[in-house]
Order: structure tokens, then C-alpha cells, then sequence
């Protein structure tokens, strides 16, 4: 069964979800537990408990050559449901099983309109500035390991 809600997002919508999405699979398990019991009442029922499995992870060198398989990767995904009717998914890396939850109902609550700010405060931009601050602390640990190489070129050649 459809519900009218799914079939009238727009493509700005879905590249919304998407990266909210993202988000929430590289929140900490800890940062979304917090975040949802601030938000108070969210139930859901679990229409996929979270399970962990396999994925083939493949790439390409150079970014467009020939694919190929880089190996497996160890993938937790879950789905839950809440009142109002929105399904949340989530996969995400590693084998923790609460933050996919946690994270199938961030997206289900997402999905829910009259939630989305109170998603987009609690969790989704402390998780964003929490990554760009961990962005630019690794880019100066490795600027601070930068070597400038410079030739110099002889007269006599």
C-alpha cells in the first residue's frame, strides 16, 4: 500500500532525506539516544529488526576506470514504523544494532513534517558541526605534516 505522502516528494525532498540520512548513520549512537529522549515520546514498531550482515563494497580507479570488488563491509539496517505512518530506514557500518535503530526512527520522524525542525535542531546540525569540526582538526594535524618540495635548477646544465 502507497500512501499519498510518498508519491508527491519532490526530487529537493529526496536529496534532502538523503543526506539527512547520512547524517544519522554518521551521528554516534550516544548523540541520537540523547536527541530522542529530549524529543520526548517516540515510539515506533519495528518492522525490520535491526539485523547485521554483508555488503560488497566496490570502487573504480581513479574514480572512472573499470569497476572493481574492494572488499566486504559489515552493515547493520533496520525499519520501523511510527503512529503517524511514516517508515524509517537506516543501514549503516558496523554491527550496532541501537543506533540503527535509533537511526530508521530519526528518519521516520524526519519524514513526518510536523517533526522535521525539531529533527533538523536536535540532531541533525549538532552532528554536522560536530564533523566539520572534526574536518578541519584532521586537516590541521596534516597541514601541520606538510612539506613544500622545491627544485632548484642548476646553471651549468
Amino acid at each position: 500500500m502507497t500512501s499519498s505522502r510518498s508519491t508527491q516528494t519532490t526530487d529537493g525532498e529526496t536529496a534532502m532525506r538523503q543526506a539527512a540520512m547520512a547524517t544519522f548513520a554518521a551521528a554516534e549512537t550516544a548523540e541520537l539516544r540523547v536527541a530522542l529522549e529530549s524529543m520526548g515520546s517516540t515510539d515506533a514498531v519495528e518492522i525490520r529488526k535491526p539485523e547485521t550482515g554483508l555488503v560488497m563494497v566496490r570502487g573504480r580507479i581513479g574514480g572512472d576506470g573499470a569497476p572493481f570488488n574492494v572488499g566486504e563491509a559489515t552493515v547493520t539496517r533496520c525499519v520501523v514504523r511510527i503512529a503517524s505512518g511514516e517508515t524509517g530506514f537506516s543501514y549503516i557500518l558496523g554491527r550496532d544494532h541501537e543506533k540503527g535503530r535509533l537511526a530508521a526512527l530519526c528518519d521516520a520522524l524526519w519524514q513526518n513534517r510536523d517533526r522535521r525542525a525539531e529533527i533538523d535542531t536536535l540532531i541533525i546540525a549538532p552532528v554536522r558541526q560536530r564533523l566539520a569540526r572534526e574536518r578541519e582538526e584532521s586537516r590541521a594535524r596534516t597541514d601541520a605534516t606538510r612539506v613544500d618540495f622545491f627544485t632548484l635548477v642548476r646553471g651549468e646544465d
